[in-house]
């Protein structure tokens, strides 16, 4: 079994964690450096630079869309599952999110906050980095009073597509007229993945883990008779979509849900007049299911495919029997499993590891870079978070396509 290489973020004050990796038009990894419970914390776009082996700091947010850290109001503080690339443009594109208090403050509530000018987050900002000139293009004012959860791109229509925290609202933002508009709330608890399919069609879930669909074509939001899999004795209510990842041909989609024991599914959504969902299976070890467990445990995130065709992804390994009795403190590993398509088949594949002696087994989102190469984003304990590579030994370059569109 390969062992990863971890990269920890090198910025002040220490980043608590990674929500967002991805694969940029250029082939390189991008990432995002995230202090999301220090108060005034903030986010930096970091990349990994392959010449020298290390993180590059591309991007202070806060600096570079004018949101200073000390305003006394909730912060730029972090990129969640918000990064998209676009191929045709070289441009990466990433929205900021909320929950690091403001400066000064010990502690930060969006709803009890809504309404107070001086410490309630003022919007979310929506960035475009150009990967040709390595300079931001143009920043934006992007969800009014709340943060970006999750984006998608639609490039051929010039289109993003996010999903917005608190309200849980579904947005649509025109990139050429710089607008954005509301089609209304999903539910309460916030997906954490929107997809697009080859038609442009784009998918999400409410909180009981129904599939919405918004068409394009028809300008029409609607509920689908589709349910993201979960697991015996438990329901539907919060197996929201965490993380998914297209197959290389674009035909059907891999996720796993953000709730307990998550179930790897895939989805073909263009298979009938709803598609076909399918249950792969439980992602983790067996464990008592009578126990309560964290779900900073009991996770399952970074989805990507490698050149081979194989699937890969993070899950978390833990001594049997500490489920209900979970701390940081717990000797946790994080493992890369290599799952195959065609059989079915899974095994371990690459051991991840976070700071010395710590736990790095909670993997946000994975990408392949330009040699092939795959990158796992980390929230680590104990802090500071980053990123982990792990080497595949694949020849030539350009081997990051196709490139993923959302985050």
């Amino acid at each position: 079994m390969k062992t990863a290489k971890f990269y920890p973020f090198e910025h002040d004050p220490k980043p608590d964690s990674c929500w967002s990796l991805s694969t940029g038009p250029d082939g390189r990894i991008y990432a995002s450096s995230c202090c999301e419970g220090v108060p005034g914390g903030g986010v930096f776009v970091v990349r990994y630079n392959d010449e020298t082996d290390s993180l590059d700091t591309l991007v202070n947010v806060a600096e570079a869309v004018g949101e200073p850290l000390k305003s006394g109001r909730a912060t730029q503080c972090k990129i969640h599952y918000s990064f998209c690339a676009s191929p045709a443009t070289g441009i990466m594109y990433a929205a900021t999110h909320l929950s690091a208090p403001g400066y000064g403050q010990l502690a930060y509530s969006p709803w009890a906050d809504w309404k107070d000018e001086d410490q309630s987050f003022p919007h979310s900002t929506l960035l475009a980095w150009d990967t040709n000139k390595d300079e931001v293009a143009w920043s934006s004012v992007f969800i009014p009073r709340e943060g970006c959860r999750c984006l998608a791109l639609d490039e051929e229509r010039g289109l993003l597509y996010a999903i917005s925290y608190m309200r849980d609202h579904f947005w649509i933002y025109d990139i050429d007229k710089r607008s954005i508009r509301s089609l209304g709330r999903l539910g309460s608890i916030n997906s954490q993945g929107i997809f697009t399919d080859k038609q442009g069609r784009v998918f999400t879930s409410n909180g009981d883990g129904q599939l919405v669909r918004y068409s394009p074509h028809t300008g029409k939001l609607e509920e689908i008779p589709v349910y993201v899999p979960y697991a015996d004795g438990l329901t539907n209510w919060h197996a929201v979509i965490y993380d998914v990842v297209a197959s290389p041909d674009g035909d059907c989609v891999y996720g796993v849900p953000w709730t307990a024991n998550p179930h790897l599914f895939r989805y073909w959504p263009e298979d009938g007049p709803y598609g076909r969902m399918e249950n792969l299976g439980p992602v983790h070890q067996d464990r008592d299911p009578s126990q309560p467990i964290s779900f900073y445990l009991d996770h399952c995130g970074g989805l990507v495919f490698g050149t081979d065709g194989m699937l890969y992804y993070g899950t978390s390994r833990w001594p049997e029997g500490v489920e209900s009795a979970f701390d940081t403190s717990i000797e946790t590993e994080g493992i890369v499993v290599q799952y195959n398509p065609e059989t079915g088949e899974k095994r371990d594949f690459a051991k991840l590891v976070g700071n010395p002696g710590g736990q790095g087994h909670y993997v946000a989102r994975a990408g392949r870079d330009r040699f092939g190469n795959l990158f796992f984003g980390q929230v680590t304990r104990p802090i500071p978070a980053g990123l982990s590579r792990v080497v595949m030994d694949e020849e030539g370059e350009d081997l990051h396509n196709p490139v993923r569109t959302w985050g």
